[in-house]
C-alpha cells in the first residue's frame, strides 16, 4: 500500500495524468465522438449520405468559403436530429438539411438549421428568417443536387446583402488541444535536446578528466620506470664491484665496518627490493603514490652514486 501511495504521489504520476487528460481533451475536441455527419462537417461545408449521387469536390467549389453548411441525407432521415448533430461543429454558420422525398414527383424535404451567433437569443428573428429563406427554390432539384447547391448559395448571398446573416468566410481552425499538443511536442524536443546536450557535456568533461588522469598516471609510471631502470643499472654495477671484493677477502669475519662499501651495499640492495615491491603495489592501485616512490628512487640513486664513489 505504501508503494502504491508513493507511486501515485510521485511527480511522474502527475505528469502522466496531465498527459492523459491532454490526450483525452484533444481526442474529444477533435471529434472522436462525432458521428459521420459531424465528422465530415468539421472539415467540410457539404455532407452527403452514401445514397446521394453528389460530386463532393464540385459541391465544395459551389459553396466556396461561405459560412454555409449543407447536409444531404437519404429519404426518411431525421432532419432535426441531423441539425442537432452539427450544432457544435457548424456553430456560427447557416445550415440547411435536405432529404429527397419518395413519390412520383419527388422534392427535397428541407430543414433550416441556422446557427448564426445569437440564434437562440438576440438574433432569433434573423435565424428564423434565414431558415425560411435559405431553401427557397431547391425543391425541384432532387435529381440535380449540384444545381440545388447553386440555388442555396444564391439564397445565402441574398441573406448576407440584406444583413440577415453575418458576412465573412468560414474558418476551419484546429482545436486548442492540437496547439497544446504541438507546443508540448516542441517543448519535449527542446527539453530533450537540452538534456542530451547537458548530459553529453558532463559526460565529455568526466571522460576528459579521466583521460587526463590516465595520461598523468601513464607519464608518472614512465618516469618511475625510467628512474627504476637507471637505479637497477647502478645496482648491477655495484654488484659487479661487490662480488670481487668478497672473493678477494674471503668470507667476512664478524660485522663489516659501518659506513664501508661492504656494509652499505647489502642495505642498498635490500632497500631496492622493497622499492620494487612498492612499485608493483602502486601499479595494482592504478599508479597511486607515485610521488613517494619517485622520491625513494632518487634517494636510492644518490646512495648508489656515493657507494660507487667509494670504490673508485
Amino acid at each position: 500500500m505504501r508503494r502504491l501511495r508513493r507511486l501515485i504521489t510521485a511527480p511522474f504520476a502527475f505528469a502522466l495524468a496531465g498527459c492523459l487528460l491532454l490526450t483525452g481533451w484533444a481526442l474529444w475536441s477533435d471529434g472522436i465522438f462525432d458521428g459521420p455527419i459531424a465528422g465530415q462537417v468539421r472539415e467540410s461545408s457539404v455532407y452527403a449520405d452514401p445514397g446521394i449521387d453528389l460530386d463532393q469536390q464540385a459541391a465544395e467549389r459551389v459553396i466556396g468559403n461561405r459560412r454555409l453548411v449543407v447536409v444531404m441525407l437519404e429519404p426518411g432521415a431525421d432532419l432535426a436530429e441531423a441539425c442537432d448533430s452539427i450544432g457544435t461543429v457548424a456553430d456560427g454558420n447557416v445550415g440547411l438539411i435536405l432529404s429527397p422525398e419518395t413519390g412520383p414527383d419527388p422534392v427535397f424535404d428541407r430543414y433550416g438549421c441556422s446557427l448564426i451567433p445569437g440564434y437562440d437569443d438576440e438574433n432569433f428573428g434573423k435565424a428564423f428568417a434565414a431558415d425560411m429563406t435559405i431553401a427557397n427554390g431547391v425543391a425541384g432539384f432532387v435529381d440535380r443536387p449540384i444545381d440545388a447547391l447553386k440555388v442555396v448559395a444564391v439564397n445565402y448571398d441574398t441573406l448576407v446583402k440584406a444583413g440577415t446573416v453575418p458576412d465573412g468566410p468560414r474558418s476551419f481552425s484546429p482545436s486548442l488541444p492540437r496547439y497544446l499538443a504541438a507546443a508540448a511536442a516542441i517543448a519535449a524536443v527542446l527539453i530533450g535536446t537540452t538534456t542530451i546536450y547537458v548530459f553529453s557535456y558532463r559526460a565529455g568533461r568526466i571522460a576528459a578528466a579521466r583521460r587526463a588522469r590516465r595520461e598523468a598516471a601513464t607519464d608518472s609510471r614512465s618516469v618511475l620506470s625510467a628512474g627504476a631502470a637507471g637505479l637497477a643499472q647502478q645496482i648491477i654495477e655495484l654488484d659487479r664491484r661487490y662480488q670481487p671484493r668478497i672473493s678477494q677477502s674471503g668470507a667476512y669475519q664478524g660485522r663489516p665496518r659501518q659506513g664501508s662499501f661492504e656494509f652499505e651495499y647489502p642495505r642498498l640492495a635490500a632497500d631496492y627490493g622493497k622499492l620494487l615491491e612498492s612499485i608493483q603495489k602502486a601499479d595494482s592501485l592504478g599508479g597511486r603514490e607515485t610521488d613517494d616512490i619517485a622520491d625513494r628512487i632518487g634517494a636510492l640513486s644518490q646512495r648508489a652514486t656515493r657507494l660507487a664513489d667509494k670504490t673508485e
